[in-house]
């Protein structure tokens, strides 16, 4: 392993460390709404039908399993998601977006890129950006699920 190797993987870490309490902050005090909250909603919302099986949310929201979880539980109080039994697999539950939750998804996603934009891509070239989202999907590609 290179020293340019290990200098990538601790960039990594320390950019994602800085950024995504920066960018928490941020939405919570432009429209009180966590990171977490924001990532849930957005995967929800993106999914075929605005819903996803607990253990499907698990795999792509950037929220572990259980975590995942948790944090359906929050929204669902807050009346942004709701939780559907499965009646196919009395085991598993879906969320589901609320229109409630999409309102809250498309005011806080301005604020989102714009911090984004703010403090992670304003600092690359278009090319910069384009290279490392494209390193960095290779990676994700071949891990193991």
């Amino acid at each position: 392993m290179s020293d340019t190797d290990v200098a990538s993987w601790a960039a990594l870490l320390r950019v994602h460390a800085a950024l995504v309490p920066l960018i928490d902050r941020e939405l919570q005090a432009a429209c009180g709404l966590p990171l977490t909250w924001y990532d849930v909603l957005l995967e929800l919302n993106s999914a075929p039908g605005r819903r996803l099986s607990m253990g499907e949310l698990g795999e792509v929201a950037v929220v572990s399993r259980t975590r995942a979880s948790r944090v359906v539980d929050q929204l669902a109080a807050a009346g942004l998601v709701a939780r559907e039994a499965n009646a196919d697999d009395r085991r598993s539950a879906y969320a589901t977006i609320t229109e409630a939750g999409r309102a809250r998804l498309r005011a806080a996603a301005p604020i989102y890129l714009e911090s984004i934009r703010r403090h992670f891509t304003s600092r690359m070239t278009a090319r910069e950006s384009a290279t490392v989202a494209t390193a960095l999907e290779k990676v994700l590609g071949d891990l193991p699920r």
